[in-house]
């Protein structure tokens, strides 16, 4: 069972969240405007743009921070080490939103990458006196992003709410097989997640989505 739970750790990384979350919303969301009026090009080209930003950057930063001895491992099990390399990757995060701020995409995205960057800085805030999965949050924040769109743009979103909860729910177990976190770690970074995507498309709620 640990095997299995490693296999969901590494694939559903919280680094990857981004990137599943722009697959997710012009690719498998087959009933809203994101998937009928976006273009080919341009749902691959942005997804590119975000992984390279959210994926590759913080990996690469990963790694050099691993060979300068600043993390013990790529996992960045040790709490201590954890503030610094997130503060880093929420700075990635943030150079994609800016780049992407006045590109002529639904308004939507672009609250999906500020939440994200808000939700990787509540995690290292928080991370200086708590371990919270960030595991969770990112699912969490995914789920948090679709209840958004099915309350405030009135999209169909059912059969993807549940299989994101069911994702969250098989990811949360591999991170207690691990015993990388305590269950009050996981329950709390999803809600987390899911509290603060959603307050941010709250608060934006004046905005035209479409």
């Amino acid at each position: 069972m640990k095997a299995l739970a490693n296999i969901l750790s590494t694939i559903f990384h919280p680094l990857l969240m981004a990137t599943y979350g722009c697959l997710l919303v012009f690719f498998g969301l087959t009933n809203t405007i994101y998937y009928i009026f976006t273009p080919l090009k341009i749902k691959l080209i942005m997804t590119f743009i975000v992984f390279v930003f959210t994926f590759l950057l913080p990996a690469l930063n990963l790694l050099i921070l691993y060979k300068l001895k600043y993390v013990s491992s790529f996992r960045i099990e040790d709490r201590n080490e954890r503030t610094f390399p997130l503060l880093m990757t929420s700075l990635c995060y943030f150079g994609l939103f800016y780049m992407i701020y006045d590109f002529n995409i639904w308004p939507a995205i672009k609250l999906f990458i500020l939440g994200s960057v808000i939700c990787i800085l509540f995690s290292a805030i928080v991370n200086m006196w708590w371990k919270i999965s960030a595991h969770m949050i990112g699912i969490g924040g995914m789920f948090g992003v679709l209840m958004a769109i099915c309350y405030y743009l009135q999209m169909p979103v059912f059969i993807p709410l549940c299989f994101c909860v069911l994702l969250a729910g098989f990811i949360g177990f591999a991170r207690l097989k691990l015993n990388a976190h305590s269950p009050e770690q996981v329950y709390l970074g999803f809600i987390s997640g899911c509290v603060l995507q959603f307050s941010l498309f709250f608060l934006a709620q004046s905005l035209t989505f479409v």
